[in-house]
């Protein structure tokens, strides 16, 4: 019911780009599937916890659960259906976070970043430092994609734990015709043991040990990949010394808290709407909007601080799944009581 409606206020939203940019009609359909795909992932373990509380509420306002456990069953056998449901959903969620959730992010960005953002998907980064290999270092300043130039360039090699030779550049253009980069003042020390040589050339054409567009990756990269691809993405990038780890790595645990989220989320939902209440269905539902709306709030608090400073990426992301947890199985003992 949630995702109809932002398929519509979306479109509603951006009919005026997509007829001025002349978007054809297959490319619109397969956009507004991938949303489908990238928003009911993110969302689906608030839609699960506010459609448990919806069923579990009329149960109890219909004097049914008093009845099933009043006949014997217990509390815990009441509770299986719903770990056995939650079960199957998390483990299909799991799958579709992996797998199917990155190629709907990758088309869903794309085409966002195509008609929507133009130009916005290019960056500006003011210092750029790189580990390109395993012995080779970089540094560049006022690096533009959108250009594909920067300023202030350096590239160390080592040998040995041993600079070997510097080349130095005012200015990085890269050439993505040939592949060839274009420096401007160049300048090349090769160390020696008694003096060093200097080599310097007003502007040269090179090839050099690196893809211009792996020194800043898309902000949404890590979202485009699967688990595999991420994990390989993560510890290349940790060598190259990115500043994005952070994100990348949150991006990673979120695999696999999401679906968790929405375990311990199933349980508060039965938990909070099992008993009886004088606001009835109402009363119950605000309650966990509160809950739900907590969760988020928490969430996207210790993401934000994990990417913009030094703390933990893994404390950050399961946070909230921890805190939560422990107040699903305080509300659970509550309820069984």
């Amino acid at each position: 019911m949630f995702i109809p409606i932002g398929i519509i206020v979306n479109l509603s939203e951006k009919i005026d780009e997509i007829t001025e940019n002349e978007v054809p009609l297959e490319e619109v359909l397969v956009f507004y599937g991938n949303f489908t795909i990238y928003f009911a992932n993110l969302l689906f373990p608030i839609f699960l916890f506010l459609s448990i509380i919806w069923f579990t509420s009329k149960l109890a306002n219909n004097t049914e659960i008093i009845a099933i456990l009043s006949s014997g069953i217990s509390f815990w056998r009441f509770l299986r259906p719903y770990i056995i449901g939650a079960t199957l959903v998390c483990g299909i969620a799991l799958i579709f976070t992996m797998y199917l959730v990155p190629n709907a992010s990758q088309g869903f960005n794309e085409f966002k970043y195509q008609y929507f953002k133009r130009g916005k998907q290019s960056q500006e980064t003011q210092n750029v430092y790189r580990q390109v290999n395993d012995e080779e270092f970089i540094f560049a300043t006022n690096f533009q994609s959108s250009t594909r130039t920067a300023r202030n360039f350096t590239l160390e090699h080592f040998e040995n734990n041993e600079m070997k030779f510097k080349i130095s550049a005012s200015r990085l253009k890269f050439n993505p015709e040939d592949s060839i980069y274009t420096l401007s003042n160049f300048e090349k020390r090769i160390i020696k043991d008694r003096e060093d040589v200097i080599l310097r050339k007003s502007s040269i054409d090179t090839v050099l040990p690196f893809e211009f567009d792996e020194l800043t990756p898309v902000e949404y990269i890590a979202e485009t990949l699967d688990y595999r691809e991420l994990k390989e993405f993560i510890e290349i990038e940790k060598r190259r010394g990115s500043a994005n780890i952070s994100s990348y790595q949150i991006v990673a645990y979120k695999r696999w808290s999401v679906p968790v989220s929405a375990f311990i989320l199933t349980i508060i939902a039965v938990s909070v709407s099992a008993m009886k209440r004088r606001g009835g269905m109402g009363a119950n539902l605000a309650i966990g909007i509160v809950i739900a709306f907590a969760y988020i709030f928490l969430d996207k608090v210790f993401g934000t601080i994990a990417e913009k400073s030094t703390f933990s990426p893994l404390i950050a992301v399961w946070f909230s799944n921890i805190l939560f947890g422990v107040l699903a199985i305080y509300l659970l003992i509550k309820a069984k009581r």
